[in-house]
C-alpha cells in the first residue's frame, strides 16, 4: 500500500477538525449530554469512519477497505473493554457530571498520541523482525485466556475501586493538589502556590491508563493489516468516538455480561492467526530449520471480519438474553 505524505496529512486533517468540532461543540460549554445527543454524535463518529473505509476502497482497493474496516470494527469492540475501567477511574476521582466530557476528550487525545508512538515501533518491529508475531501471537492468546478468567468470575471476586498507576502516584507525591475541584480548570494558583487539581489527575490517568490497551489491540490489528496508515486510521476512529459511546451506554455496561468471553474469542481467534502467519513466515532457526511451516491454511482478510463480527453479534444478543432473564428471576423472586 503506497500511501502518499498528503494521505498522512489528509488523514491528520480530519483527525485535528474532529477534535476540534469535539472542543467546540461539546467540552467548551460543560454539560452533562443526553442520551439523544450521545447516541446522534456516536451514529456521525461511526459515520465518519465508514466514509473513511469508503475513500480507502475507491484510492487503494476493496481489499486495504476490508482490512480498514476489520481493524475498525477490532478496535471498537476491545474499546468497550476501555470504558470499564473509564468508568470506574471516573467515579473513584468524583468527577463532576458536566465535566466528564472534557476529562474523556483530554484523556483520548493523550492515548491517541501514546498509541502513535507503539503503531509507529510495531511497525518497524515487523519490518525487521518477522519473529515478533511470534511474540505478539502468544501474548494475544494469554490475554485472551485472561479475558475468558475474568468473565467466570462472581461479582465479587475482584475489587473495582480504581488503582492509580505509579506514574499517577508519583506526580500526586511530588505536585501539590488541590483539596476539590476548580471548576474546569486544571491548574489552579492560590496564595502564591501553583497547585494542579484532581481533574488534571484524572485525564493523566485515563490517557496512560490506555497504553494497556494498546498492547493488547495494536498487536491484534497488525494481524489483519501489517499498513501503519489503515492501523493508525482505525485506533484514530474507534478512540475519537469513544467519547459519546461512554455516555451512551454509560448504564448499559453491567447489561454486557458476556462481553469478556466475546473479547476473548476475538483475542483468541488473532492471536492463532499471528501464529500461524509467523509459522508461514518462518526465520527462527530452531522451528523447522528456520524454514516456513505451513500447517493450516491463513484465513482470509473477509473470514477474519466474518468471525469477528459474528462473535459481536452473538455476545450481545447473548448478553441481552441474560440479562433479562436474570431481570425477570429477581422481579419473580421479589
Amino acid at each position: 500500500m503506497d500511501v502518499h505524505a498528503l494521505g498522512w496529512i489528509a488523514l491528520g486533517a480530519i483527525i485535528l477538525i474532529m477534535i476540534t468540532i469535539d472542543i467546540v461543540g461539546h467540552v467548551r460549554t460543560p454539560h452533562e449530554p443526553t442520551m439523544k445527543e450521545a447516541a446522534w454524535w456516536s451514529a456521525a463518529y461511526i459515520a465518519m469512519a465508514v466514509v473513511f473505509g469508503g475513500i480507502v476502497r475507491a484510492v487503494w482497493g476493496s481489499v486495504y477497505s476490508q482490512e480498514y474496516f476489520a481493524g475498525y470494527i477490532t478496535e471498537k469492540a476491545l474499546s468497550v473493554d476501555n470504558l470499564f475501567v473509564f468508568v470506574i477511574m471516573i467515579s473513584s476521582f468524583r468527577v463532576p457530571r458536566k465535566y466528564q466530557q472534557e476529562v474523556l476528550l483530554a484523556g483520548i487525545i493523550i492515548a491517541l498520541v501514546l498509541r502513535l508512538v507503539f503503531i509507529l515501533a510495531g511497525a518497524a518491529l515487523i519490518d525487521n523482525f518477522s519473529w515478533i508475531f511470534y511474540i505478539f501471537g502468544a501474548w494475544l492468546l494469554w490475554t485472551a485466556i485472561a479475558q475468558a478468567r475474568e468473565g467466570v468470575e462472581e461479582p465479587g471476586d475482584h475489587s473495582e475501586e480504581y488503582e492509580p498507576s505509579g506514574f499517577v502516584r508519583f506526580i500526586s507525591r511530588v505536585v501539590p493538589i488541590t483539596d476539590g475541584f476548580v471548576g474546569g480548570k486544571l491548574v489552579h494558583r492560590h496564595a502564591g502556590r501553583t497547585m494542579i487539581t484532581p481533574m488534571m489527575l484524572c485525564i493523566i490517568a485515563i490517557g496512560t491508563a490506555d497504553v494497556m490497551f494498546a498492547v493488547d489491540s495494536i498487536p491484534a490489528i497488525y494481524s489483519l493489516t501489517s499498513e501503519p496508515y489503515l492501523v493508525f486510521a482505525a485506533n484514530a476512529f474507534s478512540l475519537l468516538g469513544l467519547r459519546q459511546l461512554y455516555f451512551l451506554i454509560d448504564g448499559l455496561l453491567d447489561r454486557l455480561v458476556y462481553l469478556h468471553y466475546g473479547l476473548a474469542a476475538i483475542l483468541g481467534f488473532i492471536g492463532l492467526k499471528l501464529v500461524n502467519h509467523a509459522l508461514h513466515t518462518n526465520e527462527v532457526f530452531f522451528i523447522n530449520g528456520g524454514k516456513e511451516v505451513h500447517l493450516v491454511p491463513e484465513p482470509s482478510i473477509g473470514v477474519s471480519l466474518g468471525f469477528i463480527v459474528v462473535t459481536i453479534l452473538i455476545t450481545v444478543i447473548a448478553s441481552i438474553v441474560k440479562s433479562r432473564a436474570d431481570r425477570r428471576r429477581a422481579e419473580t423472586a421479589a
